[in-house]
C-alpha cells in the first residue's frame, strides 16, 4: 500500500521576499544563485548573484562541483524553476532555499 503522506515531502524551504533576504544576509556561507537563462539574468538580477542556468543541460553538474557546506538561496523569475531547483539539489545533499515568488519577490 502507498503511503500517501510522505510523497512530495519538501525537503528545503520556501521563503517570502523578506525572510529570504534575512536569511541570505545573516548567513555567512550564503551563495547567491539566479537558476534564469544567461539572458534573464543580463537582464537584471540581484547583485552579487551567480548563475547557473537551471534549463541547462549540465545545470547538476555544474552545482556539484560547488560546496555542500556552504547554503545555496536560489531564486528565478516566479520561484517556479527554482523550487524544481532546490527540490532535485536537496536530494544531493545541498541545504538550498526558495525565493517564493521569483527575483519580483526580493525586497528593494
Amino acid at each position: 500500500m502507498f503511503n500517501l503522506f510522505s510523497m512530495g515531502t519538501k525537503t528545503y524551504e520556501n521563503l517570502d521576499g523578506l525572510e529570504f533576504k534575512e536569511k541570505f544576509t545573516g548567513t555567512a556561507s550564503a551563495v547567491l544563485v539566479d537558476v534564469r537563462t544567461p539572458g534573464e539574468f543580463s537582464s537584471g538580477t540581484i547583485k552579487g548573484a551567480k548563475n547557473i542556468d537551471f534549463m541547462s543541460s549540465s545545470f547538476k553538474e555544474q552545482f556539484l562541483k560547488l560546496d555542500k557546506n556552504k547554503e545555496y538561496f536560489l531564486f528565478c523569475r516566479s520561484g517556479n524553476r527554482s523550487g524544481q531547483a532546490c527540490n532535485i539539489l536537496s536530494k544531493e545533499g545541498y541545504k538550498v532555499y526558495n525565493l517564493d515568488g521569483g527575483i519580483g519577490a526580493w525586497p528593494r
